[in-house]
């Protein structure tokens, strides 16, 4: 039986791409990284439970196969680009009480467009 899966579009446009290039519908593409996946996890080579021992800091990332360092470094990568909500709510306050927000390219103080205390 079939079944419908939400995708973010960065995702979906990726997976298009791939199926096109490969001449592969995107149900086959789909199909064929998930039989990837799914090989790459039962291999010697790679083991996502050190992966995500990893990300929780109970094994450091020298420890990781070059493969496992590679698939630990892209989630790393995606949970930072990712604010958790206490983070938010942190940034949300300094908006509140006219603060900066961060930093520019440069190493210049941000502060929200409008909402700065005078």
């Amino acid at each position: 039986m079939a079944q419908s899966v939400k995708l973010a579009d960065d995702i979906m446009a990726l997976v298009r791409r791939e199926a096109d290039l490969h001449s592969r519908s995107v149900a086959g593409q789909l199909t064929h990284w998930i039989k990837i996946g799914r090989a790459i996890e039962r291999s010697g080579n790679f083991d996502y439970a050190r992966i995500t021992a990893a990300l929780e800091a109970g094994l450091d990332t020298t420890e990781l196969s070059e493969e496992e360092e590679a698939a630990w470094l892209d989630e790393f990568t995606a949970k930072m680009a990712d604010p958790s909500t206490t983070e938010t709510a942190f940034f949300e306050k300094r908006k509140i009480l006219g603060r900066g927000v961060g930093l520019d390219a440069g190493g210049n103080l941000v502060y929200a467009k409008g909402e700065a205390a005078e």
